[in-house]
């Protein structure tokens, strides 16, 4: 679903990502981990399509990126720290604007549906300006699959989170996986990241130090992988 060659993303003369080779296969949900800096964000920017890359090769489902960008956004669910909704409208009419953004016929429809799957069908009258972040939060994700993508890619999503709403938002995220979608996320929090995840990759010094399947780690060993391959 995600093939990626050889990434280079230079930010004028310094090197962000350094030759990146990495794949996701449909299905998986990825957890991307490294240290701030290491380049995550900007490697899911490359492949939201919000950035072009400097050298090397990048296909989401067989589309090549940036020259069929159009093709790919169609396919991607996009989810970062930040919610990007509109405060002064409800749940439900913020979703009902970005149906009509991705053209959707059964906007009201897609709308109910998401609402519910991400538990926010009774507060869907509220503006989303009296939402909690966590419910916030939620309800970017429920914008995020409206169109009912292929792929999703979640840029710190529990960045500012209590415990509560981490855990609902945990929640959503197994629906989101179990729904069979590709999932890359971006995060600081290793052992939710092993609990999510069904692989867990780390980005450091601006290459992929390490790849390994999450049924092949502890928590523990996951934390000592980190460490070596962040601080060698």
């Amino acid at each position: 679903m995600i093939e990626v060659r050889r990434l280079v993303k230079n930010f004028g003369l310094k090197p962000v990502l350094r030759g990146v080779d990495f794949r996701a296969e449909p299905g998986e949900f990825v957890a991307l981990l490294g240290p701030n800096g290491a380049g995550k964000t900007t490697m899911l920017r490359i492949l939201a399509t919000l950035s072009r890359p400097t050298m090397g090769e990048v296909r989401v489902a067989g589309y090549v990126l940036p020259g069929q960008a159009s093709a790919v956004r169609r396919l991607l669910g996009v989810v970062s720290h930040q919610p990007l909704l509109y405060g002064d409208l409800t749940a439900e009419e913020n979703l009902r604007f970005y149906a009509r953004m991705y053209g959707l016929s059964d906007g009201a429809q897609r709308a109910l549906e998401a609402l519910e799957s991400v538990g926010l069908a009774p507060r869907r009258r509220d503006l989303v300006r009296q939402f909690s972040r966590g419910m916030q939060q939620r309800l970017a994700i429920g914008r995020a699959l409206l169109h009912d993508p292929q792929v999703m890619l979640l840029d710190e999503p529990y960045t500012g989170l209590d415990q509560d709403a981490s855990s609902m938002l945990d929640d959503v995220l197994r629906q989101v996986a179990v729904a069979g979608r590709t999932v890359v996320m971006t995060s600081h929090d290793l052992p939710r990241a092993a609990d999510l995840a069904t692989r867990i990759d780390v980005l450091s010094r601006g290459v992929i130090a390490a790849s390994v399947p999450q049924a092949q780690i502890t928590p523990a060993g996951l934390i000592d992988l980190y460490r070596k391959v962040t601080h060698d």
